[in-house]
């Protein structure tokens, strides 16, 4: 149970991660294409990311496991950490 918890929670993490990541480069590459100076900084895409670490790690970390878990099947081992539904989410 605490397995599939573990699990589930990094796959959650990474989905964040990577939406957050790539809407950020998204508004800073058309900001400079348009405006030609980036509108978030170095420093502030920095912040940006601490900021979503923490926040994200804290709420995931702190899930607790429950029973519906071991209703379903286990994951195998050659199942993608990064699912199609994810990369549609994202």
């Amino acid at each position: 149970m605490w397995g599939r918890n573990v699990y589930d929670s990094i796959a959650k993490f990474l989905q964040f991660q990577l939406t957050i990541n790539v809407v950020a480069v998204i508004v800073a590459f058309t900001g400079a294409c348009i405006t030609q100076d980036s509108p978030l900084k170095a420093v502030q895409m920095l912040w940006v990311n601490l900021i979503m670490d923490t926040l994200a790690s804290l709420a995931l970390a702190t899930e607790p496991p429950t029973e519906a878990l071991l209703l379903r099947r286990p994951y195998g081992r050659e199942h993608p950490l990064v699912s199609g539904t994810m990369l549609r989410n994202i």
